[in-house]
């Protein structure tokens, strides 16, 4: 019986140091969002159709690439810009857009003039905290150049980092959510 003693007071030792902490709440857990598709309407403010660039990757994280249509702007012209992100994985489509509005304040998009693409952009939307958020935004092209437009979502970023609200994503820190590089003609 003796050696059955301190075996028991092992036991008896990891039991007394577990605690149960758990509430009866489940686990907070803000999973990444699945965008399949990332859409950026570009409307000519003089008039004119609309340039719909799109990303669409109906496969999510499998094997296919996504599918990416850029898009011919013309010179010289500014243009009016609305992001949304979807993810058609869901019957029906859930719009990722009206997520990142509600969050405001843990996202924001980039938009990157990349391989000569003769680009600039702007914010004009906010959070609640006056920082940059991207949905919406001002696109003003230059003269003829041919090029790569990057949209970038980052998510749980430090807004307030060296260039962020100027749009410069080098110290925004945070994760990707979705980066998509459309390819511009400027004519």
């Amino acid at each position: 019986m003796k050696t059955f003693k301190p075996l028991l007071l092992i036991a008896l030792l990891i039991l007394a140091s577990c605690s149960d902490d758990d509430d009866g709440t489940p686990p907070v857990i803000n999973d990444e969002e699945v965008i399949t598709t990332l859409t950026v309407t570009l409307t000519p403010n003089g008039g004119g159709p609309d340039i719909v660039l799109t990303s669409r990757d109906l496969d999510g994280d499998g094997p296919g690439a996504a599918v990416i249509t850029g898009g011919t702007l013309a010179a010289n012209t500014t243009y009016t810009g609305v992001v949304q992100a979807l993810n058609e994985l869901e019957d029906p489509a859930e719009d990722i857009t009206e997520e990142v509005a509600e969050e405001d304040d843990e996202h924001q998009f980039f938009f990157q003039a990349i391989s000569g693409a003769n680009i600039t952009t702007m914010y004009t939307d906010f959070d609640g905290d006056g920082n940059p958020l991207g949905i919406n935004l001002t696109l003003t092209t230059g003269d003829a150049s041919n090029g790569t437009l990057r949209v970038t979502l980052r998510h749980l970023l430090d807004k307030n980092a060296a260039g962020v609200s100027e749009g410069d994503i080098t110290n925004a820190g945070g994760d990707t959510d979705v980066e998509v590089d459309y390819p511009i003609i400027i004519q």
